[in-house]
């Protein structure tokens, strides 16, 4: 994955660690160090691809695991399952979105409801079920991806 811009990425840093401390979760410096790791990221990224990172700055396995569980309780990360089986996970907004996801770079869009929440509304007046969650992840070319493919043709 690429890293977002350093500006974005620090933004987000200071957003991830805000959100813990309001919470009232402990700040330490591995946890800090993990949270401004996750924010450099630009799309999706798997556990592993933090943990190698983490190493470079002395944290392990676990406080990165630690740090994961507490992001996406927080709603902080999202936790995706890509086209191929794996699974993933992306930094967003913790006001209810979805995932478009590009299968070429792993950049990721956070897209609003654009609709879907008529459509579950529809489904359970015909059907009378009650929809009580869900989730949306749409995979595709990012525009970047897409021109570059063309490009090639």
């Amino acid at each position: 994955m690429t890293p977002a811009e350093p500006s974005v990425a620090a933004y987000a840093g200071r957003h991830l660690v805000d959100a813990m401390d309001r919470a009232g979760h402990r700040l330490t410096g591995p946890r800090r160090e993990v949270a401004r790791l996750v924010a450099a990221r630009d799309g999706h990224f798997t556990a592993a691809e933090l943990v190698d990172d983490a190493r470079g700055h002395g944290i392990g396995r676990a406080t990165v695991f630690r740090s994961l569980d507490l992001f996406t309780s927080l709603g902080l990360v999202e936790r995706v399952d890509l086209p191929g089986g794996e699974h993933a996970y992306v930094a967003c907004d913790t006001a209810h979105h979805h995932h478009a996801i590009c299968t070429s770079c792993g950049r990721s869009l956070d897209v609003g409801d654009a609709g879907l929440a008529d459509v579950l509304a529809a489904m359970g007046a015909r059907s009378g079920f009650r929809v009580t969650a869900h989730r949306l992840e749409i995979f595709g070319l990012c525009e970047a991806c897409r021109r570059e493919r063309d490009r090639g043709r």
